[in-house]
């Protein structure tokens, strides 16, 4: 999966706090979204979402990599344009 798209879904699914929701977002499915964040975890090696069947929350290697993440799709949106 590419690595972008995937910090990009992830992103957007810390912002609206779940996988429905950056589904419907993205127009894509919740268990694609889901796919995108499991690469990403196995990529890193570190859970960045503790998820339960109502709720996820970020773990602390979750919240550093958001940030990061942040910065960095705010830069390639930069570089882009």
């Amino acid at each position: 999966m590419d690595r972008l798209t995937s910090m990009a879904i992830y992103v957007k699914a810390v912002e609206l706090g779940s996988f429905a929701a950056t589904a419907e977002a993205m127009n894509l499915s919740s268990q694609l979204v889901g796919k995108h964040i499991a690469s990403l975890e196995s990529h890193l090696g570190v859970r960045l979402i503790s998820r339960t069947t109502r709720q996820h929350s970020l773990t602390e290697a979750g919240l550093h990599f958001y940030e990061r993440a942040k910065i960095i799709l705010a830069e390639v949106e930069i570089a882009e344009s």
